[in-house]
């Protein structure tokens, strides 16, 4: 064989892999991401994949649904009793039900692997979504940030190798907002703008790529964000009453205070719904930490159909991707007290806003909501999604130092949900 039917021949054998490859991943128009994070694990059967109703108490114990179902604004579609207001407005959303990864045993892995798509590594720190969106769109406006967290900070929300620039300013009450910018009231702009001047005076810039660059670009960032400007924005007497009462407690104050940050261009607000604030557990619904595990969900109700609400109300639903994300799911059998263990075979995360094409519901488990049936979501796949909707490709490759990184680890964006 000459060189020339080499050439030939190879590239007939190359052409159907060409055709097969993915097509490029669709690109949505959301301009910013408000994260619910409900630490614990969500229980899908009990929340927005709900069946038949189970038995949690007594001999014998029946697997199932701990809660009767409601139907929703979309057909077919039904959500836990305690979801009355979401499944009013299910037509701004998507349940996907069919979410799954193999990571279930320990809480901060699976936290970990849900914030970042990826396991933890020993030689890798990973970013969050968070941190890749604040590094890939940064803020969209000045004098806020790109990322807000609201909640305890730790590393699985933070900006791995992308260094501090794509970090977080935090919060963990809502009535202070973060600490460490308001100033002393005998400062204003003018003695604040001097005493700027004479740090950026007092030494040489650190070495570019170093970690006291680092350092400096976050003081900076730091002393740019200090006064009242910034911090207006979390002040909740600026809303009506009605508005704040509709939110509900201080969850739902989060979640307003999350909206007006991306009102104000915070490209990216994580809200956590931390532990112990209603059942003693959170949604760690082992033995009986299920018992009051129907306040949670009512709080959750009210939160997020208000947010969803509220960001429709004032034109912003369609920009801002609404996520609500759990580490894993729950089995529909229960344990010894009448709880539940952990689940990662297949549960439910939701979408709402960003532009999305919604369908109240993606994807079918089993009678049980143990198995995915069809249309299965890889974590990373549900990664995709979230970086798709905001204009980001998930297979954009960022840099650990000369290491090359891509955003997703080969996830492809739902395209159903996409327009």
């Amino acid at each position: 064989m000459n060189r020339r039917d080499f050439l030939a021949a190879s590239a007939a054998l190359a052409a159907p892999q060409l055709a097969s490859a993915d097509p490029p991943a669709p690109r949505g128009k959301a301009e910013a991401c408000i994260f619910v994070w409900l630490g614990g694990g969500m229980g899908q059967i009990d929340t927005f994949d709900p069946k038949a109703r189970g038995l949690n108490k007594g001999t014998p114990k029946k697997a199932g649904s701990l809660y009767d179902s409601v139907p929703t604004a979309t057909p077919g579609v039904r959500f836990c009793e305690h979801l009355p207001r979401v499944a009013a407005i299910s037509d701004r959303l998507t349940a996907v039900r069919t979410v799954n990864h193999s990571v279930v045993d320990e809480h901060a892995f699976a936290t970990n692997l849900v914030h970042t798509g990826r396991v933890t590594s020993g030689n890798v720190v990973y970013p969050s979504v968070g941190s890749i969106v604040a590094h890939e769109r940064g803020a969209a406006a000045a004098g806020v940030p790109p990322y807000v967290l609201i909640g305890y900070p730790n590393v699985s929300r933070g900006p791995g190798f992308l260094g501090s620039k794509a970090g977080f300013v935090y919060l963990t009450d809502t009535a202070a907002g973060p600490a460490g910018f308001a100033r002393p009231a005998d400062v204003d702009e003018a003695r604040a703008a001097a005493r700027r001047r004479l740090l950026e005076a007092a030494g040489a810039p650190a070495p570019a790529g170093s970690a006291a660059a680092g350092y400096e670009a976050a003081q900076a960032e730091a002393l740019r964000l200090a006064g009242p400007g910034f911090l207006r924005h979390f002040d909740l007497t600026r809303e009506a009453s009605a508005t704040r009462e509709r939110f509900g407690g201080e969850f739902g104050q989060r979640c307003l205070v999350a909206r007006r940050l991306v009102e104000a261009g915070v490209r990216f607000v994580e809200v956590s719904h931390n532990l112990n604030f209603l059942n003693g557990t959170g949604w760690d619904v082992h033995n009986d930490g299920i018992d009051n595990q129907h306040l949670l969900v009512r709080e959750l109700d009210a939160a997020l159909s208000a947010l969803v609400l509220d960001l429709e109300s004032r034109k912003l639903l369609d920009r801002t991707l609404v996520v609500v994300a759990t580490e894993f799911g729950r089995p529909p059998e229960f344990d010894g007290g009448g709880g539940r263990g952990h689940q990662g075979t297949a549960f439910s995360m939701v979408l709402a806003g960003g532009g999305l094409r919604h369908r109240g519901a993606y994807g079918v488990t089993d009678d049980l909501a143990k198995r995915v049936v069809s249309d299965p979501v890889p974590l990373v796949d549900f990664h995709a999604t979230v970086h798709a909707a905001l204009g980001i490709d998930p297979a954009k490759e960022l840099y650990d130092g000369p290491r090359p990184v891509p955003i997703t680890d080969g996830g492809r964006p739902v395209r159903a949900l996409f327009a």
